[in-house]
This record gives structure tokens, sequence and C-alpha cells, in this order.
């Protein structure tokens, strides 16, 4: 038998150095990101938006979305080889919790909501990094972070990278069952209120369920340019980084990005999911996405998971996660 005492058991030390990459222990946070909902504290916020009542169908168990991602993201990479970063040590990043959303089963009330709290994380100069949540949240987040009112723009409206199977941009439609600023309408009003530049925005990955001949008519009305998949597949992943840079130039950027503009066998657990042509690889995201590498990129999001309909592995929930740290390195590198 070891005589051996633990006299100088060092419970921080061993916190931090092992225990901390264990998803299943202790207190989950965002990538084990400190836990201060003080915009002013932080260079990038990490926030959780639970909505759901956005997407106007019954596919709207996406408010699990947060606590899904927080579950699984200790796992996450810590640092990104590629860019050679360590983004913990390089700025101050903070989980802020979640938006309170009192008035959850009211989806307009609830994107009033959302622009309020990002008015406050924008008039403190962070940057957000947000999981949700249905798509009808890039509208709210984007009434504040675009536009005149913008402390992060500059006053200018936000150009926007957008991943998706859908373009969101349903303008010929009222409302999506009942919700007006929904998940398919937020890419037509935030142009038409003057917070998004579509003339420079980028929709990517649209492919899927059309429901009619000119589905993408009402992009093209409003100024984005769009890479459908059947285009992305023609001219490939460096072509198409070539339009995006081109397209975005040096204006602020904000990414968006739909899980389900990947493939079902990538991220399964998704809303709408798109089973019919084949989506993105996971390779082929994170090249599109470091594409905009030395962008002013002033936030992003990632949307539509549903953990309800995720694998047992959670491997949707982990591809969330892979995403965000994408977007985290992106804006820490050029914090850096």
């Amino acid at each position: 038998m070891s005589d051996k005492k633990e006299a100088n058991y060092d419970f921080e030390k061993n916190q931090d150095a092992f225990m901390n990459a264990l998803y299943w222990y202790g207190i989950p946070t965002l990538f084990r990101a400190p836990n201060n909902p003080d915009p002013s504290a932080c260079d990038i916020a990490l926030v959780g938006v639970p909505h759901s009542t956005g997407n106007g169908t019954t596919e709207r168990d996406q408010h699990l979305g947060p606590r899904a991602v927080r579950d699984v993201s200790a796992n996450g990479r810590r640092v990104h080889m590629n860019f050679e970063l360590d983004p913990w040590n390089t700025c101050r990043i903070n989980d802020l919790g979640d938006v309170p959303l009192t008035h959850a089963n009211n989806n307009e009330k609830s994107i009033e909501h959302i622009t309020e709290y990002y008015k406050y994380i924008d008039a403190a100069g962070a940057r957000p990094v947000s999981v949700g949540g249905d798509h009808s949240i890039t509208g709210g987040i984007l009434q504040a972070l675009g536009g005149p009112t913008s402390k992060l723009t500059n006053g200018e409206k936000a150009c926007i990278l957008h991943f998706d199977a859908h373009t969101d941009c349903f303008s010929n439609m009222r409302h999506f069952l009942g919700a007006e600023k929904s998940a398919a309408h937020w890419a037509s009003y935030l142009v038409r209120d003057g917070h998004v530049d579509a003339h420079h925005s980028v929709q990517i990955g649209i492919r899927g369920n059309a429901r009619t001949l000119d589905w993408l008519k009402p992009s093209y009305e409003h100024g984005y340019e769009v890479i459908t998949m059947d285009r992305f597949n023609e001219i490939g992943v460096e072509e198409s980084s070539k339009i995006i840079r081109e397209r975005i130039g040096d204006r602020p950027l904000y990414i968006t990005f739909d899980l389900d503009c990947l493939d079902p066998t990538v991220a399964p657990g998704v809303s709408n999911i798109e089973s019919g042509c084949q989506g993105f690889m996971i390779d082929q995201v994170m090249r599109l996405l470091r594409s905009v590498r030395g962008c002013n990129i002033i936030g992003g999001d990632v949307v539509c998971l549903i953990p309800t309909k995720d694998s047992p592995n959670k491997i949707t929930s982990m591809v969330a996660m892979s995403i965000m740290f994408e977007m985290i390195s992106l804006i820490a590198d050029n914090h850096k």
C-alpha cells in the first residue's frame, strides 16, 4: 500500500490542467470561457440565443442549441494550427450567457429583445460570436450591429457572408406561419431597413427543395451575390473565395452560418434538412471561412441546431462548436 499523501493537492492547478478538457466535468460555458455578462470586459463576446419561434414550423427545438454547444465545447480545439494562434491568450473572450427572452413564444417581441441586447454589446465595442436558435436571430442581431447607430461598423451598413441551403430572403411572403421577422425574411428586411449592404454581400451554399422556379429572384433583386451549390461545384473553392473577397473588400463583415448548408451526413441535427442534393463537406466550409481572414469581421453566428434530432454522439453540436471556433479565431487573428 502506498503511504503517499495528497496534502499538496492543488485543486486549481489540476482543474485547469486536465479536468477542464472533459466536457462532462464542471459548469458548462462556451469553450470554458469565463462567464461574465458584462460585454465591456471582453473583446469577443460569446452569446447564446435560445430562440425557436421565428422558424414558423414545428421544428422548434432550436432553442436548445446554446446549451448543447456549451455541453460539448470543452472538448473543442484550443489553438488554431493554420493561423498559429491561441485565441484565448490573444484577446479577452467571455461567455456572456444567453439573451433573456421573456416573451419567447412571441417572435416579433423576441426579435426586439435580441436587438436591444446586441445594442448593449455593440456599445461596449465587443464583437459577438453567437449560437442559436433559429435563423431569425440574425435579423435581431444585425438590427443592432449594422447601420447608422452601430459602433462596430462606424455607422456603415454591414456586409454579410451567408452560408445556407436557403436564401431567407423571401420578401414575396407576407409572413412565415405568423412570424413576420422570421427565419425566412431576415435577409430581405435587413436590406430594406438599411442594416445590410446586399451589393457587397454573398449568399453561398444555396440548394434544395425549391418551391417555385423564381425562388432566387428576391435575392437578386436586393443585390446579393448568390453562389448556389451547383455554381460552387462548377467553380470550386478558390474561385468562390475570390468572389467573396472581392465582393466584401475592407467593409465591416458579419458571418452567419446555417448548419443546413452542410450535407446531412455532416450535420444531421438541423432544421429544414435538405437531403435531396449534397451539401458542403466540413473541409470546404472551413476553407471558405478562412478566405475572409484579415477582413474586418464584426461578429458571427451559428444557427439551426436541433439537438433533439442529432446523432447520439452529438456530431452536429460538435460541428457547430467547430464553426464557432473558426469565427472566434478569425476575429482574434485580426485583434492580434
